[in-house]
């Protein structure tokens, strides 16, 4: 009698981001999904219309990466960035850390001071009955899951998953890209007294109850470790964003008349590059024959603009907006060096872009401006590709900037040989997910 091939592990995933929203949130959910049927694993994504939802940005080319046997349901969503925009007169909704908000403007100060005391954990949970509502629909239908993944920020999104453990037992895996009450932003939402102790104890409440507890660095599984003492430290796994390979296959062709450092992505101010700046500028002062330049893809908040052309570096920098993920991937292979920076705030040891690795997959030298010792820093190093850079260490930057400097004037391709970063493929990371489901 012939065996009958096993089942596929039946995974359902909740996320609020999802194509054609765009931007760093997206990239995770989106890639698991993406490698999952492969392993084995058959997932079905719960999420919002976009119609309907609240995103910063947009990307309709990431459509085209989800499989197309997987099943997406998108639901309708109740949430209060309609308003806000009317009252602010404003086009785009703020970003998570506020890079694209004013940090003086009274109406401003006002807003993050309602979203951090009147909407807790986040103002997206108002998707949140919505997205159940959906759930159990397909339950009475017949429908079964061997386990549900619910990927946050908005950490809203997590309270789904409590719920659905409460109600069914589902076996729950908490991917928490981002710390929660510790995040970077945190302080400026102005929260009182009843609304931190309501947001930590939301926290708590999901640390305690999933089954699984994903990070996506070590220090911030340090962090969320030390919220109760009620938390086995074995159901908490880092498994880091990465890159995906289908990304790469574009040849790296860094340009022959430029030296090229390229930023990708959001940055303000709180990210402190003015030291790399200066230390810039002195390099074209030293070496005027060398055309050193700097470009900006993404959201720069005018702070940052104005720093380039007090470091007089006006005329040598270039500022691009928002591009399609696989277009921003392209600057990244048409570059000679990249730069990278995290955010001058309290707990960015273990604040780890997922920029990162699509900066190791392009295989330049990689400038990183945060704390020494970080997990940024300890990747960095592993790999080869560079390492960070203190934000007041000028000597240090200008002498790697210099280092740089002198390896071009010999050749203008400075591409780094190794595979020390394949371990960060999004294939390979989904199999440690698989191996935990």
């Amino acid at each position: 009698m012939p065996v009958s091939a096993p089942r596929p592990l039946r995974l359902l995933v909740i996320t609020y981001y999802w194509p054609p929203s765009g931007g760093a949130g997206v990239q995770r959910s989106l890639k698991f999904v993406k490698h999952l049927p492969a392993l084995g694993v058959e997932p079905t994504v719960v999420t919002v219309d976009p119609e309907r939802g609240a995103y910063p940005v947009l990307d309709e080319s990431l459509l085209a990466e989800v499989p197309a046997g997987v099943r997406v349901i998108r639901t309708d969503t109740s949430e209060p960035f309609g308003s806000y925009k009317k009252l602010t007169r404003r086009e785009q909704i703020p970003y998570g850390g506020f890079a694209n908000e004013s940090k003086t403007s009274f109406t401003q100060r006002l807003f993050k001071f309602v979203r951090g005391n009147f909407f807790l954990p986040d103002p997206r949970r108002g998707w949140n009955r919505h997205a159940l509502r959906a759930v159990a629909q397909l339950l009475a239908q017949g429908e079964k899951f061997d386990a549900v993944l619910t990927s946050s920020p908005p950490h809203s999104t997590q309270l789904i998953g409590l719920e659905l453990k409460k109600r069914y037992g589902f076996r729950w895996v908490a991917d928490m890209r981002d710390p929660w009450t510790d995040i970077y932003y945190q302080q400026e939402l102005h929260q009182t007294a009843p609304a931190r102790w309501l947001d930590a104890r939301y926290e708590r409440q999901v640390l305690e109850q999933a089954d699984v507890v994903l990070t996506t660095s070590p220090d911030t599984r340090r962090l969320l470790l030390g919220k109760s003492k009620r938390l086995e430290p074995s159901k908490f796994h880092v498994i880091p964003n990465g890159y995906d390979e289908s990304d790469f296959r574009q040849p790296s062709t860094p340009p022959i008349d430029a030296l090229l450092i390229t930023h990708t992505g959001t940055i303000s101010e709180t990210y402190h590059v003015q030291e790399l700046l200066r230390a810039v500028a002195a390099c074209t002062q030293r070496y005027p024959t060398v055309p050193l330049r700097l470009r900006f893809v993404g959201k720069v908040s005018e702070g940052v603009r104005q720093q380039v052309a007090v470091a007089g570096l006006a005329d040598r920098t270039e500022f691009l907006p928002f591009v399609p993920h696989q277009e921003s991937v392209g600057y990244l292979l048409r570059s000679t060096a990249l730069l990278m920076a995290i955010p001058d705030v309290p707990n960015n040891l273990g604040i780890l872009p997922g920029k990162i690795f699509e900066y190791l997959a392009a295989r330049k030298p990689i400038i990183c401006v945060g704390p020494a010792g970080s997990d940024a820093d300890d990747i960095l190093r592993q790999c080869g590709a560079g390492q960070a850079f203190p934000y007041l260490d000028y000597a240090a930057m200008l002498a790697y900037l210099e280092k740089l400097v002198a390896q071009w004037q010999t050749t203008s391709n400075l591409d780094l040989p190794g595979n020390a970063h394949t371990r960060y493929s999004r294939r390979a990371l989904t199999e440690q997910l698989v191996e935990l489901l």
